[in-house]
């Protein structure tokens, strides 16, 4: 070989290898689902109902003996099963769960508010920005990792959220993306909806305006979730709920169980969906995590930084490039702004945006 030939040989070497080296990573999972639970703690997650909450009739406003055979037992293994059966039949079975502090498993938000515009905004952003400390706060100036997929071509169009509260719309900032994001009193649109995505439209308005401050019941929003993942198979699905923290605030603890409770079977109904679609089986992957946890005892029923404990969230996940590790039981520290990389990794992604992204959870995707 001449020495011409032999520089052409070694620059198309050098040049191969350096595409190669920055191409996209192969994605674990083609798609993905999320479920944020605003304000559920991690310690029904793992312990059930709490008997100094549930024996205590300040907490419980309406049939308190029936709440307590539905989700009471002596074993805390049994009625955290009896609370979220889904959870601990498959997601303890097939993917991973953080957060069970009493092994020293810890999980915790970033940002110093404890609540939940700057929780989602951690969550989403990778990024805990000082700046962002209001639940009135306008559009989020943050790069969210959403936006950021949804410029693949792949992807784009095929991010959607449906959430009971409104300010998920300025925390995603949908006016300046143009994503999907559907929020309390607004009906999907579109000129051939499907007679289930109708029938959501219609259902959403009739449920009780009971909490009468821009959120809708989650019933309503996983009705028009649902529907639009039958009708539509979008790549990303966001289910944002918000019952467990306003039954919280309301001092409701039998409503916030059964919040919890209801939850865990749309958590089962979507991944029953999933793995008998083609389109979605084994190529889809479930995060569940909250945006901020509450306090504890008479605490309970609020969160932030003036409320011990309300910091301690949970992180689940199951599905392509999640480790089947079940309930993690040794010490270890995740923060909720890994999550926006964790999101990306799982598709084959690695998240840049206009102010610094934490590292992906420790693990995940699955090498």
């Amino acid at each position: 070989m001449n020495n011409i030939c032999r520089t052409a040989f070694t620059l198309v070497l050098l040049i191969t290898i350096a595409v190669g080296a920055g191409a996209q990573q192969p994605a674990p999972a083609r798609n993905l689902v999320i479920f944020l639970m605003d304000g559920y703690r991690w310690r029904e997650l793992f312990q059930g109902a709490d008997s100094s909450l549930l024996f205590n009739n300040r907490y419980n406003h309406t049939d308190s003996a029936w709440t307590v055979t539905k989700y009471w037992d002596s074993d805390p293994e049994v009625r955290r099963h009896k609370l979220m059966p889904f959870v601990w039949d498959t997601i303890a079975r097939r993917g991973e769960l953080s957060g069970n502090r009493a092994y020293g498993n810890m999980v915790n938000v970033r940002n110093k508010y404890w609540f939940s515009y700057p929780g989602r905004n951690e969550a989403f952003t990778g990024h805990y920005d000082p700046a962002v400390n209001s639940n009135s706060y306008p559009d989020n100036p943050n790069t969210n990792v959403l936006e950021f997929i949804d410029q693949d071509p792949a992807f784009h169009g095929k991010i959607a959220t449906f959430a009971s509260w409104d300010a998920v719309a300025r925390i995603l900032n949908r006016h300046r993306n143009g994503m999907l994001v559907n929020i309390y009193g607004e009906d999907v649109q579109g000129d051939a909806l499907t007679p289930l995505q109708k029938e959501a439209n219609f259902w959403q308005h009739t449920l009780p305006d009971i909490f009468g401050k821009g959120e809708r019941l989650d019933a309503g929003t996983y009705a028009l979730a649902k529907a639009y993942l039958l009708a539509s198979h979008p790549r990303i699905l966001y289910i944002d709920f918000g019952d467990n923290d306003d039954f919280g605030h309301a001092g409701d603890y039998g409503d916030y169980l059964d919040a919890a409770h209801y939850a865990d079977a749309a958590f089962r109904d979507i991944w029953t969906i999933l793995q008998q679609d083609p389109f979605y089986k084994d190529q889809t992957s479930m995060l569940i995590f909250p945006d901020h946890g509450r306090g504890i005892g008479p605490g309970w029923t609020d969160h932030g930084t003036e409320t011990p404990h309300s910091d301690e969230t949970y992180f689940l996940a199951m599905g392509p490039g999640i480790p089947a590790k079940g309930e993690i039981k040794t010490p270890g520290q995740i923060y909720q702004e890994q999550y926006a990389q964790t999101i990306a990794a799982l598709l084959g992604f690695q998240f840049t945006a206009n102010h610094p992204v934490a590292p992906a959870v420790s693990g995940i995707p699955l090498k």
